[in-house]
Order: structure tokens, then C-alpha cells, then sequence
């Protein structure tokens, strides 16, 4: 069975093969979304993209990325630097499907001085 490890909250827990990396998290008590989007957030119909996760390690365990998640990704301008310097491996926790084993970061830290987009 496919391990999810939580990297900031220390936490690592198996899942069924096909799980919904946003609904594995909000049932163990992880802190997916930040501020106000603990309450104000799309309920998981990826329309929001406050459930960005960084993915550490196993990215290639996940679901394929579909195109309107890539398009959410690309939208807001939070999103897009949130983006920089994680192209392949930023993803919205609730369009993830968990394969195998994943590490993850929650709530990862927005790249406002990317040196791609700046250099």
C-alpha cells in the first residue's frame, strides 16, 4: 500500500492505491489550507488552487496532471510564483491521485524572488 509522508507535520500514513491526497489529508488532520482558505476554498473541485502541495519526493506516484489542473496553476498570481522553480512538482491535493509512495510539503512558501523569472 502506497505511503504518504508529510514532511512539516511529521506524518506518515498508508493509503488504498487510488487515494485523494486532498481527503487523506483533511481526514488526518493535516493543515492543507492556509488563513482563509480553511474556510473559503472550491471543496475540492480544483478551482481555487489553495491545496498546493510541493511534492519532495515520488511525483511520478501521482495521478497524471490534467489540463484544467495545469491551467489553475498558471492562473492566479500567487499560483504562477508559487509555480516558479516547481513546475513538475507543484500540484493541487485534490486533482492527486496516490500510486505509490510520495512525500509531500504542505501549505509550500510562494517564490517571489524566483531567479528564473527575475534572471
Amino acid at each position: 500500500m502506497p505511503k504518504i509522508k508529510f514532511v512539516k507535520e511529521k506524518k506518515e500514513i498508508e493509503v488504498e492505491p487510488g487515494a485523494n491526497l486532498r481527503k487523506v489529508a483533511i481526514k488526518e488532520g493535516i493543515e492543507l489550507y492556509p488563513g482563509v482558505h480553511q474556510y473559503v476554498n472550491c471543496m475540492g473541485f480544483g478551482q481555487c488552487a489553495s491545496c498546493r502541495v510541493h511534492i519532495t519526493k515520488g511525483v511520478e506516484n501521482l495521478s497524471r496532471q490534467g489540463l484544467f489542473e495545469k491551467l489553475r496553476l498558471l492562473g492566479g498570481p500567487i499560483t504562477f510564483f508559487a509555480r516558479l522553480g516547481h513546475e513538475k512538482d507543484l500540484r493541487l491535493a485534490c486533482q492527486a491521485r496516490v500510486n505509490g509512495d510520495i512525500e509531500v510539503e504542505t501549505q509550500p512558501e510562494v517564490n517571489w524572488h524566483g531567479e528564473r523569472f527575475w534572471g
